[in-house]
């Protein structure tokens, strides 16, 4: 019998040896958890042996239990390299059609030939499908989706609004506004471009000239505007016409739009220089639009001729403070030279993607280069009411099992779920110190335990030669 005892002793310190040297082997293995050999004494005896002076058969393995501690963090420079701080898993199917879930804390993620993010092994990363505003529509692994990295442009914005702020030079000469010419630089004493797209995303230059009113009774300028060099009337800010041309239009007398002129918009100015509103009637009838605002006829096919919306309409914004007073946001008229504080607009040209940013939250979103983000997915997280009793599948990943429980899926940052980090690793959570001590332990155990089964065969070879 005490042969047997210490050939278990043999082959549990055999098994503890085998434990260590695999800990140390996947040292430098990403995501992988070290393993614990957990030994058991073996006791055995009939119901009327005799319990107390029954000495023990033994010591068996019990289990290779692995240890889900955390491991720490080596950062990189890819986005795509991912590590979980806390709680859960990363979800990974062998195919984009499959169910067969595997669970890693491995996140040495890539793209493949057809964009979706995979591993080393080419199984996809599992995301939920997300809203326009970045909330997932649903959190379950059964509407969880490979996550893949679209290779579309961004998608363009057609030119709404355009705010302009500036100052109007007090001691500019007054012009004949009839006599104005766009090709005629003397006509017109300032001018300032900025490019607007189209619904396609085509850019296009709005040119704003601006004349002094030598007709005028008041401080009153005529702005006047011009889409890739073909004039286009301004309507009121409600897009209604501006009334009384004659007072309004520019141009009547220089022959190149005939005798309308083109309808511009006059701004007004107090004996103070501070902006007081846009006048859409006669000089001596001014009404304000309480958004101060000019907007211009529909660009029409004699602009718009590439098939984008040839209804477009581009409002030009003073910000003018309606309760009264001046703002830093609205036109001026100082004795200053023409100056262009601040000229915006909200259109946007077709973006190539320019990268990927993944959130603490597992958010994905692609940047495009016109300065537009798009969340794509949202990176899926599992985690185990029993994480030991996880089945080990090699490639530092696990199955689902009786003991583990089913997997409970959720996003990052939720519950008990822990964040995800972009551009790091989760490094093996082995102590190579410690395993080196243990094996140590291990083999001194081993030792000792070979030197029972010599000792016993020893007292075997004694007994064998008495006569």
């Amino acid at each position: 019998m005490s042969f047997n005892i210490a050939l278990s002793g043999v082959n549990a310190a055999q098994k503890d040896l085998d434990t260590t040297a695999n800990n140390i082997a996947n040292v430098n293995t990403v995501g992988f958890k070290e393993s614990r050999a957990e030994f058991g004494d073996v006791f055995a005896s009939s119901l009327l042996g005799g319990g107390r002076t029954k000495v023990g058969d033994g010591v068996i393995t019990q289990e290779v239990a692995q240890q889900f501690s955390q491991g720490s963090l080596q950062f990189t420079n890819t986005a795509l390299d991912l590590a979980i701080t806390g709680t859960g898993f990363f979800v990974t199917v062998p195919d984009v059609t499959s169910q067969d879930f595997t669970y890693t804390r491995a996140g040495q993620f890539k793209l493949d030939e057809n964009n979706f993010v995979v591993n080393s092994n080419g199984e996809s990363l599992l995301g939920f499908p997300v809203n326009s505003d970045g909330t997932s529509s649903s959190i379950a692994l059964s509407t969880a989706e490979p996550v893949t990295i679209p290779d579309s442009s961004g998608q363009p914005s057609q030119t709404l609004e355009v705010d302009l702020r500036m100052n109007l030079p007090a001691s500019a000469t007054s012009l004949d506004i009839t006599q104005f010419n766009p090709a005629d630089s003397t006509t017109f004493n300032a001018s300032t471009s900025i490019t607007v797209y189209d619904s396609l995303g085509d850019a296009h230059v709005q040119t704003f000239y601006f004349i002094k009113d030598n007709a005028a009774t008041g401080n009153e300028w005529l702005v006047a505007t011009a889409i890739d060099n073909n004039m286009v009337d301004f309507q009121n800010g409600d897009g209604t016409n501006i009334t009384a041309p004659a007072a309004n239009a520019v141009g009547t007398g220089s022959g190149i739009n005939g005798a309308n002129g083109y309808a511009a918009g006059r701004l007004t100015f107090s004996a103070g220089g501070d902006f007081t509103g846009i006048t859409g009637g006669d000089n001596n009838a001014i009404t304000v639009p309480s958004t101060a605002v000019l907007r211009t006829a529909q660009l029409g096919t004699g602009i718009i001729n590439n098939g984008a919306d040839d209804t477009q309409q581009l409002q030009l914004n003073f910000n003018l403070d309606t309760t009264g007073g001046q703002t830093d946001a609205e036109p001026t008229q100082y004795a200053s030279a023409f100056e262009v504080t601040s000229l915006e607009q909200d259109g946007l040209p077709v973006g190539r993607l320019t990268g990927i940013d993944i959130g603490p939250d597992g958010l994905l979103r692609a940047t495009f280069s016109n300065g537009t983000s798009e969340p794509i997915s949202r990176i899926a997280l599992a985690r185990f009411a029993n994480e030991q009793g996880l089945t080990q599948n090699g490639n530092a990943s696990w199955k689902e099992s009786i003991l583990s429980g089913e997997a409970l899926a959720g996003e990052a940052t939720t519950g008990t779920f822990g964040t995800i980090n972009s551009s790091a690793l989760e490094q093996s959570n082995v102590n190579l110190t410690t395993e080196l001590i243990d094996m140590i332990i291990a083999q001194r155990n081993f030792q000792a335990n070979s030197r029972a089964l010599e000792i016993n065969n020893a007292l075997n070879q004694t007994i064998l030669g008495i006569r």
